[in-house]
């Protein structure tokens, strides 16, 4: 008998790291765990966009995989970005041909962050690109997307982990972290110090959302991979799928959630 259970999946922000999400999502799914709502943040947004619109995870990698990002990027002329993140828009719009939120299978909402007001802002109906990409809009990096007239940027700076949308809403939640950092006793560089440091204080509020989860899977060590270490998809994928397998070994308790007769 199928589970009646409304099942609510968070997912962090976290760049390339982000495409272990669909590997999550694979391994979830092939023990017959399916979202009834999905949240996201930044990377977790884009994953969480394309998986809503009826993407199985890995044909949201072969594209992510095949895709020649460089064409997609635009110079910002301006003092708040280096990149316009509206071009990005264009990749979007190859895939998410609907750009409504209205017109998804499964019922998604993503965070961004008011710059001016300084608040985190949750989008869950109406056009889908432009929230996409405020969510994902790292600062200093992408000019802000503007949205009715207000300045958005990652969703990241506010609310890395947004189970706020699926509370009241989901039976269970399940938040999903792609940033765990592993022990470093030498820190590299400036580089490596400030990537360092940005994961950490993203992760401060992932893990003061923790309590919040019925079940929290976080691969161990992806914040060794860089924001933009896109050579590694398959790599990320992999690792969020086997952290699956490991997670249900460890917590049996979760298949309680799955819709398969071939429960633990």
């Amino acid at each position: 008998m199928k589970s009646n259970l409304k099942i609510g999946i968070a997912l962090s922000g976290g760049g390339v790291r982000g495409i272990s999400h669909l590997g999550v999502l694979k391994g979830l799914n092939d023990a017959g765990i399916f979202p009834t709502k999905v949240s996201g943040t930044s990377a977790g947004a884009i994953a969480g966009a394309m998986y809503c619109d009826g993407y199985k995870p890995e044909e949201v990698l072969k594209i992510i995989v095949e895709t020649n990002y460089f064409k997609f990027m635009r110079p910002a002329i301006s003092l708040t970005g280096i990149l316009k993140m509206n071009s990005v828009g264009d990749l979007f719009k190859l895939y998410l041909k609907h750009n409504s939120f209205n017109d998804l299978k499964i019922p998604l909402t993503v965070a961004a962050t008011d710059i001016k007001k300084g608040k985190v802002v949750y989008f869950s109906e109406g056009e889908l690109i432009n929230p996409i990409l405020a969510s994902s809009c790292i600062p200093g990096m992408f000019d802000p997307i503007v949205i009715n007239n207000s300045q958005y940027i990652d969703g990241g700076v506010l609310n890395n982990l947004p189970v706020e949308p699926l509370e009241g809403f989901c039976d269970y939640v399940i938040g999903v972290n792609c940033n765990q950092l592993p022990e470093e006793s030498n820190i590299r560089n400036m580089k490596s110090l400030i990537e360092r440091s940005v994961i950490m204080a993203m992760n401060s509020n992932v893990y003061s959302r923790k309590s919040k989860c019925d079940f929290f899977i976080e691969s161990p060590g992806l914040g060794k991979y860089g924001v933009f270490d896109i050579k590694k998809a398959p790599e990320l994928f992999q690792a969020g799928y086997d952290r699956v397998s490991q997670f249900i070994d460890e917590n049996p308790a979760i298949l309680e959630l799955s819709t398969s007769e071939k429960k633990k």
